[in-house]
């Protein structure tokens, strides 16, 4: 039987990925640049003093889920012209296939879960 295992989430995503029948979950180091995408689900925590360094972006494969632990951010998604503001303690779902732009409004703390391995990213 497998042990319990300590994971550093300040410095490690999770992969969740479908193995034969089952589930499986995976600590993966974080590496600068844009996020690494699996064939599963990623789930990261991370620490937002910016907009991030794009136009917007999609995720084709599945729903990507937003949470904000600490902080404040506007979400803005193609299909509906008026943002949303997600403060501490909330979180949105946005759609598969829907072209998406966070803009942080207060420095942030935030968890994703987000589908791949998929996905694509508009220039500024």
């Amino acid at each position: 039987m497998a042990s319990i295992r300590k994971v550093d989430m300040a410095s490690n995503a999770l992969d969740i990925r479908k193995v034969d029948s089952d589930w499986s979950l995976a600590a993966r180091a974080v590496q600068p640049g844009p996020p690494e995408r699996v064939e599963g689900m990623s789930v990261g925590i991370v620490t937002m003093t910016g907009d991030e360094p794009h136009g917007g972006e999609v995720h084709p494969d599945g729903d990507e889920f937003l949470y904000v632990i600490a902080g404040k951010l506007s979400v803005t998604c193609d299909s509906s012209p008026e943002a949303i503001e997600v403060g501490p303690d909330e979180g949105c779902i946005v759609p598969q296939g829907e072209w998406h732009k966070v803009s942080v409004l207060e420095p942030t703390q935030l968890l994703h879960m987000t589908p791949g391995p998929n996905g694509d990213h508009r220039p500024l």
